[in-house]
């Protein structure tokens, strides 16, 4: 439900959102794999329960919300900031303690419909996979939900709510099983050295062994300007 409130130390109107009576869900989403030459793009997303009662403002009070299980995303991290094991250490006590869910878009859809597009299907089949109401949705970066959700997108939320940061671990674990297992299927590529990013090793391996099906087309044009 929404309402305006009146800042009596800023002397001015300000929005917010007031919830109360009953529990609320929020949900933390982030994304891996926006930039690869190869594989999907993964948008992971985790669900807390919040206090029956919290205000949200456009502050940094957002990062500050108390969670149930909030004891257990002490000292949390973005993905990029841990090692390969922080990040499966994380990932054991997510599973076990919290409902998340991931949707992945392939490269034939990145190619057809663009980054930004794919991103944001991902995003809406990820937010579907959620059988109970949402109340409101934290989302990283650049990401949006659908219009009719309740959302706030953070910069460098991975950064600043350890909700989101738990669905940057969940999306790049995902995303980086996923890209193991093609390795296994084409150990040539070197995928699981690389996750498909464009380092010199995974252009070495496409000057030598020439696109797959999961390359994406239009992030290779230049291939041949590569060396």
């Amino acid at each position: 439900m929404g309402c305006i409130i009146y800042n009596y130390s800023a002397g001015c109107w300000r929005n917010c959102y007031y919830i109360e009576m009953k529990k609320r869900i929020v949900i933390g989403v982030d994304e891996a794999g926006r930039g690869p030459l190869a594989g999907p793009i993964a948008v992971a997303a985790i669900a807390a329960t919040v206090n029956p009662k919290f205000e949200i403002r456009n502050s940094k009070q957002t990062s500050k919300f108390k969670i149930l299980n909030s004891k257990l995303l002490k000292d949390i991290k973005d993905s990029k900031k841990l090692s390969a094991k922080q990040r499966q250490e994380w990932l054991e006590i997510l599973k076990e303690n919290f409902e998340f869910h991931i949707a992945m878009v392939g490269p034939r859809i990145i190619d057809k419909i663009g980054i930004s597009q794919a991103t944001k299907l991902a995003v809406s089949r990820v937010l579907r996979k959620f059988e109970k109401e949402l109340d409101l949705v934290l989302l990283d970066g650049l990401l949006f939900a659908p219009k009719h959700c309740n959302q706030k997108t953070i910069i460098k939320g991975d950064e600043k709510v350890p909700l989101i940061a738990a669905a940057s671990i969940v999306a790049k674990e995902s995303r980086d099983a996923k890209m193991l297992r093609l390795h296994k299927k084409f150990p040539q590529y070197c995928f699981d050295k690389h996750k498909g990013y464009g380092t010199k090793l995974h252009y070495k391996m496409l000057k030598k062994h020439g696109l797959l099906p999961f390359h994406r087309q239009s992030f290779c044009r230049n291939l041949k300007s590569r060396t």
